[in-house]
């Protein structure tokens, strides 16, 4: 018996001496992990690809001359850089009163929706009151109405009021959103009760608890909020077609639809570069806040 442990052990020694020092096997499992995540990747190069090609096409559109813009084949790059495109979207249309009154339609709603979304939200989160989740379960519910069944009476309504034709129509509007009220709703939940119960304790009313504590504790959500709310504005179509007659308050998506008399006579070139200029601060936007943006929607799904 110790002769054939003799035999064993030195064999042993030998096998482990064979390894390189410093190297392990890989065990299968984690070459199959390794294997899966390049798969993935790859999927998610392809659909990211997928996703930037209209944009690629549409910036490329923009420096190629009318001619060329439709070209069967399809010339994805242009063969001369017609950079007078920018040159002429500033020059032959009001480009410049179309972003500016897109930008104060824009600030003023996503500021008025974080306002009354933020508040609401509170109120819904931490007081309490008889008949609350019915009345939160309403509200929320009419994210489920489209705009279209109701925009008549609405339409009726401002016009009564005086409102119509002027872009105090369009920030009372969507001043308000139900869905900006159940994002910081879901947030205020993962903020912990005692936090609110120490400042009731210490004197500070709940308008002081809402402004001082939870605002600046939910800067992720109410990022989030922002970039939606000013995203979502900023493209709107309908609304300004609806309320907004008068050309100096045209928002930048109505006035470039207007900036198309006919399919046979606009230069198309110089019209993707007013749409290429639209994007443009959305970009930006995006880029600046992607880091809260992501973060709010992680957090806004949890409860603490």
């Amino acid at each position: 018996m110790s002769e054939t442990m003799n035999l064993v052990v030195p064999e042993s020694r030998r096998a482990r001496s064979s390894v390189a020092p410093g190297h392990r096997p890989r065990p299968a499992g984690s070459r199959g992990r390794s294997v899966g995540r390049a798969i993935l990747y790859v999927v998610l190069i392809v659909a990211a690809a997928a996703m930037l090609t209209p944009f690629f096409w549409m910036v490329m559109s923009s420096l190629k001359d009318a001619n060329s813009v439709f070209s069967v084949p399809v010339k994805w790059l242009p063969e001369v850089f017609v950079w007078q495109n920018y040159v002429d979207i500033w020059t032959r249309s009001d480009i410049g009163v179309w972003i500016r009154n897109s930008l104060i339609l824009s600030v003023a709603v996503t500021a008025l929706q974080v306002l009354t979304g933020s508040f609401a939200a509170y109120g819904f989160s931490r007081i309490r009151f008889p008949g609350r989740n019915a009345l939160f379960l309403l509200y929320v519910g009419t994210i489920a109405v489209p705009w279209q069944s109701y925009m008549i009476p609405q339409f009726i309504l401002l016009s009564n009021a005086g409102l119509a034709n002027t872009l105090w129509s369009i920030m009372l509007l969507q001043a308000f959103g139900a869905f900006g009220v159940f994002l910081m709703k879901q947030f205020y939940e993962t903020v912990p009760e005692e936090l609110s119960e120490a400042a009731r304790l210490d004197g500070l009313s709940e308008y002081g608890i809402w402004w001082r504590i939870m605002m600046p504790l939910s800067v992720p959500a109410i990022a989030s909020l922002s970039l939606l709310t000013f995203v979502n504005t900023w493209n709107d179509y309908l609304g300004p077609l609806i309320y907004l007659r008068d050309p100096e308050l045209w928002t930048l998506q109505l006035g470039l639809k207007n900036f198309v008399s006919s399919l046979y006579d606009t230069d198309y070139g110089v019209l993707f570069a007013g749409l290429t200029i639209s994007v443009v601060p959305i970009a930006i936007i995006f880029l600046l806040g992607q880091r809260f943006f992501v973060e709010g929607v992680a957090t806004s799904g949890l409860k603490g």
